[in-house]
């Protein structure tokens, strides 16, 4: 008796694994057939992998081989298998058989990886309605009354992964920050499980039985004390350090301000290539750039000098009210920025005063000579 089911992997202890798995799953006894199909394998000898993999361009492949392998491997990794068996008649499965072989071939396997719009998760639902076409029907109820952003959906899965949660939220923009569509929701693994377990074939339930394979051994998480806030605290109590010691002496400690400019203007180059150069659609409008300023990069050099050109007075200015906004930006949630920039923001702040208050333009020290 042929059967095809849903397998569901619960998310994993790293931050790539940290939002699950889903494949597919064809089984048939009289046939000694027990296949996996898995949309989420990529190749690392794909021609210029990083840099494609960088710019949203990586193809992913469908993969299938025996599913005893792929059960394996997620029982080592020590994650919850559920299986969902559907509810289709002997034509339905062969459909299902057919349209994933074919998908299978060399020639139609790979497709171009996005996170959020078509990923393992979201290819079963694909799948499914291209094969069963109108006879299928997706509610989604699971996400009635809902009112979660797709940032806050990330969040609930990376949050145990607080250096990569910082590292997502500086890398994606404010386009997540909207409330998230029925169909957005289904990126996730988990809402892939609950999208099937709701929805009909022909008015009756898609799903027939549900079980579960294996089930993890609970293990205790290492709390990491050395979080981004700690961290980027410790440095802004630094910052005010020298920063006072400077003001109170009369000096400029000219390696902080290239340190500070320098790494905000390359971290600003990044966010910008992330937004232009490449075809990820979710690193768009990323207002990260107001307090990493890309111009930084070019201006640290200037801040090597023993006196400062009167221009830059004007541009420490322009980055005051570009902090200003981000704040702003915050507060009315068009972007929600990751709670560890609040000590990067007061401390480019108060550096930024510094500069601007202080002596050290040739405007200044002419000034006092001709007086």
């Amino acid at each position: 008796m042929a059967e095809v089911s849903v397998i569901t992997i619960d998310p994993g202890n790293e931050l790539n694994d940290a939002f699950g798995h889903s494949a597919f799953r064809v089984k048939d006894k009289t046939l000694g057939l027990d296949q996996v199909y898995n949309y989420g394998v990529y190749n690392f000898e794909t021609p210029n992998f990083y840099v494609k993999f960088a710019q949203g361009r990586l193809p992913y492949d469908l993969a299938t081989y025996p599913f005893h392998y792929f059960l394996r491997n997620y029982i080592e990794e020590n994650r919850t298998i559920r299986e969902q068996q559907l509810n289709l008649s002997t034509a339905e499965k062969q459909l299902f058989f057919d349209f994933l072989e074919n998908n299978a071939k060399p020639e139609n396997k790979s497709y171009i990886y996005d996170f959020f719009y078509d990923n393992c998760a979201t290819k079963l639902q694909v799948v499914t309605q291209k094969v069963l076409g109108e006879h299928v029907i997706f509610d989604n109820n699971f996400t009635k009354d809902k009112e979660d952003t797709l940032r806050d959906l990330i969040h609930q899965y990376s949050h145990k992964h607080v250096w990569g949660t910082f590292g997502i939220d500086l890398a994606l923009g404010s386009v997540i920050d909207r409330k998230a569509t029925t169909q957005e929701y289904l990126f996730l693994p988990d809402n892939i499980f609950l999208a099937f377990a709701e929805s009909t074939i022909n008015n009756i339930p898609t799903v027939k039985k549900t079980q579960t394979l294996f089930t993890s051994t609970p293990k205790e998480i290492k709390s990491n004390f050395l979080t981004p806030l700690v961290v980027f605290t410790l440095v802004a109590l630094l910052v005010f350090w020298v920063t006072f010691k400077d003001y109170k002496n009369k000096r400029r400690s000219k390696w902080l301000d290239f340190t500070l400019f320098f790494i905000t203007g390359l971290i600003g180059v990044v966010i910008l290539l992330l937004w232009f150069a490449t075809d990820h659609s979710t690193t768009k409008g990323n207002y990260n750039i107001l307090w990493a300023f890309a111009p930084n990069l070019f201006v640290a050099f200037s801040l090597l000098k023993k006196k400062l050109p009167n221009l830059v007075k004007k541009y420490i200015l322009l980055l005051l009210i570009l902090l200003t906004l981000t704040v702003v930006l915050w507060g009315f949630k068009i972007q929600v920025f990751n709670v560890a920039i609040i000590p990067i923001l007061l401390l480019l702040i108060i550096r930024y005063l510094f500069l601007y208050k202080s002596e050290f333009y040739l405007g200044t020290f002419r000034s006092r000579l001709l007086s």
